[in-house]
């Protein structure tokens, strides 16, 4: 049902941008047609698709390090709660930092090649993904923690085994937020300064006012990001028994 409404608004959306662009005729340059954006995509489709699988490495390869990064970060800072609250504020204080501000040091770091593009969707990934699952390893319910202290189990067997299976409803949440936003850290990366990519796609045919080439790539990323949040969401439809069990107790309980 939601995606027949998704549909039905995505076409209310073109069909309104096809009238105001013949009832106002504004110039190609300023707003091109979804016409044009179509016939830029089917005109360019090799040149464009060669730019597409440019930013998708970059956009996979900083997805898979910045979930891994974040999940062991946040494991770390719950496991050792003394150097966590030493490191969390400082984790806390990049995050406030705008990835625009990040993007221009990199590239000066890392250079113009592939690693400044992983390394910003990295930490586009990273800090959703360590902030719900280190809040998820902290809420585990107090009566299975003092039910877990009966045993003979020790601290680090109680998070290996016990916090950390009941926790990862809230690392999947993180992901699931994150995954989406991948692309923009890529993107970001390659405007500042790329050789190839939809970014640098999108800088140069703006420099050149083919703005029906940038919405072009504008198209190509947000359907990357749609089908990202999609995979995923398929990927964990499957979840074992015990995040839906552990879903119904935090709704009880709240």
């Amino acid at each position: 049902m939601q995606s027949r409404f998704a549909a039905l608004g995505l076409f209310l959306l073109l069909v309104s941008w096809q009238l105001a662009v013949q009832v106002f005729s504004p110039p190609r340059y300023l707003l091109p047609s979804p016409l044009a954006v179509v016939q830029a995509l089917v005109g360019q489709s090799g040149f464009l698709a060669h730019h597409t699988l440019v930013t998708l490495s970059e956009i996979l390869a900083g997805l898979i390090a910045g979930s891994i990064f974040g999940a062991a970060v946040a494991f770390l800072v719950v496991a050792f709660p003394r150097a966590g609250r030493l490191a969390w504020p400082i984790i806390l204080i990049l995050q406030t930092f705008p990835v625009f501000v990040l993007a221009p040091i990199l590239v000066l770091w890392l250079g113009f090649g592939m690693a400044s593009k992983v390394m910003m969707t990295t930490l586009v990934i990273f800090f959703p993904v360590a902030s719900a699952f280190a809040d998820g390893l902290r809420r585990t319910e107090p009566a299975i923690l003092e039910a877990a202290a009966l045993t003979r189990a020790t601290p680090w067997q109680i998070l290996v085994r016990l916090r950390t299976p009941l926790a990862l409803p809230a690392l999947v949440s993180g992901l699931r937020v994150a995954v989406p936003l991948a692309p923009l850290g890529a993107v970001i990366g390659e405007w500042v300064g790329a050789s190839a990519g939809l970014g640098f796609v999108m800088v140069q045919a703006n420099a050149r006012m083919q703005t029906d080439t940038v919405f072009a790539a504008m198209t190509i990323l947000a359907l990357t990001s749609v089908a990202l949040r999609l995979g995923f969401d398929r990927l964990v439809k499957g979840r074992p028994h015990w995040a839906t069990e552990t879903e119904q107790q935090t709704q009880l309980s709240s």
